[in-house]
Parts: C-alpha cells; structure tokens; sequence
C-alpha cells in the first residue's frame, strides 16, 4: 500500500532524515511516535507528498510519487490522501457541510454528488444536525470530527494524521481514537498516525519509534 524506501531530507546543514524505509499494509493503522525532532513529521509530509524527499522512494500504491510534475502530484494528493491535523484548520466562514466539500470541489465533483457525500459523512460520524454550523459553533470534538469528514470526502487510499488527538481533551480523544478505529473496521481505511498520545498509539496495528531522523523499532 504504502512503501517508502531510502529517504533522506535535510534543510540547509541539517540531516532530518537519514534513510528510512517503511512500509504499511492497506487496511493498518500505523503510528509514529518518538522524541520532538526526530523527523516524524517530516517524514509524515514527505509520504503526503506536501515535501519532498532529497534521496529515496515513495509509493502509494503503484505510483511512485516523485515522478509526478507539481500539477498531478497534487490532483494525486487530493484524490489519494487525507490529511487531519492537531488544528483541524477548518475555513471559520464556511459551514461544517462547505468544508468538509472543499476537496471534492477540487477536485471538480459536481455539487450536488459533494453535497450528498457530505451528509453521508456527517450521518456517519453522528454529525448530521451540524451541517449548517460553522466552526465557532461547533465543540473541540466536533470540529475533529468535521476534519475527519473531509478528509474521507475523496474515498482516499490513506489518511495522515499529525498530533490529530492533540488539542483534545481526555473524552473527545477517546471518541477519536475508537472513531479511527471504526474507519478501519468499516471501511478498510489506512492509516498512519504522528502521536505523542500513548493511549492511541497502544490502540494501533503497528507501532514505529523514531530517533535522531531514523527508524529505531517497530
């Protein structure tokens, strides 16, 4: 599903990344865990293709990301991977309905097919009487919640998550945590987690430590 062989990434003098490979099967919830600095996110945007690699591999399924030009890396991004962040990054003026639209109108989805892909979403992850809130109107968890729909919204391959549990208190990262875990169940979903969170990282199929811009166990 996922294959990542031999990346090296460094900004300026400084070596992030120091020749990782990994590999995550479709279906597995994957998370990374590890000190601050260690490259785990680095390491997470370079699989998201958001950066890339200065040496090494990527593979999502049977394209190797770093031969796409700019303009299909990202209609690749937006229609084989899902993003949900610490800061849901929610748009403030647009309703929970409108965000969790924006990639399938990227992606040039007709509105209404967008539209009834929404509610299915929100129905889902019992968001359904949300719809019309925006995001000030909406409780930390909720607005999880919304990224989450989003990040489905283009049925994509995998979903990276960065510190998604983060900004949560104790009950909204428990409902989260069981809600990934239903995503896979239900759907098949992939994913690979950046934690700090024991509690979710116990909760998935695989751990992966990282140090110093490597991969130590997993």
């Amino acid at each position: 599903m996922i294959r990542v062989s031999n990346i090296f990434k460094s900004f300026g003098e400084l070596q992030v990344l120091k020749g990782i490979d990994l590999e995550v099967r479709s279906g597995e919830i994957v998370s990374i865990v590890g000190p601050s600095g260690a490259g785990k996110t680095t390491l997470l945007q370079i699989i998201g293709t958001l950066s890339r690699a200065d040496r090494g591999q990527v593979w999502i399924g049977d394209q190797e990301t770093g031969r796409l030009d700019d303009r299909r890396l990202a209609a690749f991004r937006n229609r084989e991977i899902g993003f949900v962040f610490q800061f849901h990054h929610l748009l403030p003026e647009f309703t929970a309905l409108e965000n969790i639209c924006i990639p399938a109108f990227i992606a040039r989805t007709g509105r209404k097919e967008a539209e009834n892909r929404a509610h299915e979403l929100l129905d889902f992850l019992r968001l359904g009487d949300r719809a019309d809130h925006k995001p000030s109107e909406l409780s930390g968890g909720e607005k999880q919640r919304v990224a989450v729909a989003r990040a489905l919204m283009n049925r994509p391959a995998v979903i990276l998550a960065d510190e998604p549990s983060g900004n949560l208190d104790s009950v909204n990262q428990q409902e989260l945590h069981q809600l990934f875990l239903k995503l896979r169940e239900e759907l098949g979903q992939t994913f690979v987690i950046v934690t700090h969170d024991n509690d979710l990282a116990k909760l998935s199929d695989r751990i992966i430590t990282m140090r110093d811009g490597q991969i130590h166990a997993s």
